[in-house]
């Protein structure tokens, strides 16, 4: 579980993209930009990690951050008709703005092979929206779930992320 109040808990910023997601608070944000609270607290002070559109990044341009490595050899996992889930990751998302660009969600294994969870473009609403995604795969390889965050074309829209759980299989 990660609420993003400390640091970043073990995720990573890809350094095969154009820019990164920002741990920040709403107490710090220019006003008209982001959530007017985490999702955590419930409160300005409280973090979260965000991106937003603005005159350093172009519209399409990506930010990229990736969870620890999962393993698939988790004695844990559980199999459900010859299938092997691995579990779910849930977790809080904000998207408001006019011009909003999209959110995508990767399951990625050591491979390099990304196959998409979640695709969301636009503008979602001003208000924390809880998602569970399910982690699937045939249980050979270890695996990681990226949050892909594409700059929009308007300067005060963002998207942000806040408390990403994984469920305890896996």
């Amino acid at each position: 579980h990660c609420n993003f109040e400390f640091d970043l808990c073990g995720w990573k910023q890809d350094k095969n993209d154009h820019f990164n997601w920002h741990l920040r608070t709403s107490s710090t944000a220019k006003l008209g930009t982001g959530p007017a609270t985490d999702h955590t607290l419930q409160e300005p002070s409280g973090h979260y990690i965000f991106i937003k559109s603005s005159f350093f990044q172009l519209p399409g341009q990506k930010a990229r951050i990736s969870s620890p490595v999962l393993s698939r050899k988790n004695k844990n996992c559980k199999v459900c008709e010859g299938v092997v889930v691995a579990g779910m990751i849930i977790f809080y998302y904000h998207m408001y703005g006019a011009h909003i660009g999209s959110l995508i969600i990767y399951q990625r294994t050591t491979w390099k092979h990304e196959k998409i969870l979640l695709n969301l473009t636009g503008n979602q609403g001003n208000f924390w929206q809880r998602k569970a995604l399910t982690l699937s795969g045939d249980g050979d390889e270890d695996f990681q779930v990226v949050f892909e965050g594409i700059a929009g074309e308007g300067p005060k829209d963002g998207i942000a992320l806040d408390d990403l759980t994984f469920s305890r299989e896996c």
